[in-house]
């Protein structure tokens, strides 16, 4: 049973020292990520599950590593032959910072994988173990102004307005009924991870209490770190 989560971006910027001018904005996002996925350990979960957007779709062995070399940064996560995609680069990096104690299975999901998909996956790793927790890694739009990746898309913020209310509230069904298409237009890659956590927060007994600790788009991209804990 899914018994916590959190929610955390996956920049290439996160990891300390990919750029050496960072500022207060991203020491910020960092320390926020770490201290969800340091909330997620404290709920005692007999398995972490990292989800993240991925070329694979299903488990990677659980030491699998991961490299910044295709965004021109020299830096592993782990040893051995890097085969993890950005998004469990990073998700690899905040648990072996924050979590390394824990049980961990790093998966990955298609990013244009259709909501009922990313649903029964969901659910399939909330019965893994009988205390699971996920660490779901995924950015909001890529289009919030026009320094971003994408340019800038009036869509954009009030998309991510929609999927803030959702993890504030932990309303997972908000999640589920996120706008694929629209989605895509946004350039938004957390929206199949997010939806994986929304099917599984739908099983088991309890209510959530959540709460989002960043919401920012410092570089045109908005990262959202937020934490739920069953009750």
């Amino acid at each position: 049973m899914l018994v916590a989560a959190a929610t955390c971006p996956h920049p290439p910027l996160l990891l300390p020292g990919v750029d050496p001018g960072e500022g207060a904005d991203l020491a910020q996002l960092r320390a926020a990520c770490l201290a969800a996925v340091s909330g997620l350990a404290n709920a005692a979960p007999d398995l972490l599950v990292v989800v993240g957007g991925s070329p694979q779709v299903g488990p990677f062995p659980a030491e699998a590593s991961g490299s910044l070399a295709a965004y021109g940064v020299d830096l592993r996560v782990g040893a051995g032959t890097p085969t993890l995609p950005l998004s469990l680069t990073v998700g690899r990096w905040l648990v072996d910072e924050a979590a390394p104690e824990v049980p961990r299975l790093l998966f990955g999901v298609a990013v244009d994988e259709e909501a009922a998909r990313c649903a029964n996956l969901g659910a399939g790793l909330a019965d893994r173990a009988d205390r699971v927790a996920l660490l779901v890694m995924g950015d909001g739009s890529a289009r919030r102004s026009v320094k971003g990746p994408g340019y800038l898309d009036e869509r954009a913020a009030p998309f991510d307005d929609e999927v803030e209310r959702a993890l504030s509230g932990a309303d997972h069904e908000a999640l589920l009924r996120l706008d694929c298409t629209l989605a895509d237009a946004l350039l938004v890659a957390g929206r199949a991870p997010w939806q994986v956590l929304a099917g599984a927060a739908r099983a088991g007994a309890g209510a959530w209490q959540a709460s989002v600790t960043q919401a920012a788009a410092p570089f045109g991209v908005s990262y959202l770190v937020a934490s739920w804990m069953r009750g």
